[in-house]
């Protein structure tokens, strides 16, 4: 693994989210088929973390994707089992993410509540996918990244 495995994986969660996937969706796929898990039910678990946590102002998708996507590594199956890999690794995916764009809210992030027709309107008007795309690639990209590391590649 290495840069152009996260750039890879970037890639394709930018390539997901264009095709009509959301942020969450995308960068999931993208981290479980980097990961060798091929399963259209994560798809499902990550829709309503859509659009900052269903449209509700939370966590941006992207970033919630890249959890869950830094789960399918580091998360715990069982009691007793550490969950320290998956605290340190999302804390880190979270602090990144936040030093590059500033926060990690989606309504902070894209400037509109997109639970709201007013957000909805804002976001077509300024073509806010763009911005979109760009965190979910980089949300992916910066898990990747941590992947990548801790494989020692």
């Amino acid at each position: 693994m290495s840069s152009a495995f996260a750039s890879g994986v970037r890639k394709t969660a930018e390539d997901s989210f264009a095709s009509g996937l959301y942020c969450a969706e995308s960068v999931l796929l993208a981290l479980a088929r980097a990961q060798g898990v091929e399963e259209e039910f994560l798809a499902k678990m990550a829709s309503g973390f859509c659009g900052g946590m269903a449209r509700t102002c939370g966590t941006c998708g992207a970033v919630t994707g890249a959890i869950m996507g830094l789960g399918l590594a580091f998360g715990r199956s069982r009691p007793g089992e550490s969950v320290q890999p998956a605290y340190v690794a999302t804390q880190r995916l979270i602090g990144e993410f936040v030093r590059e764009f500033g926060a990690r809210d989606c309504h902070v992030l894209l400037g509109c509540d997109l639970g709201t027709p007013e957000g909805q309107a804002t976001f077509s008007e300024k073509k806010l996918t763009e911005h979109c795309i760009q965190y979910t690639g980089r949300a992916a990209e910066i898990a990747a990244n941590i992947l990548a590391e801790a494989h020692g590649s």
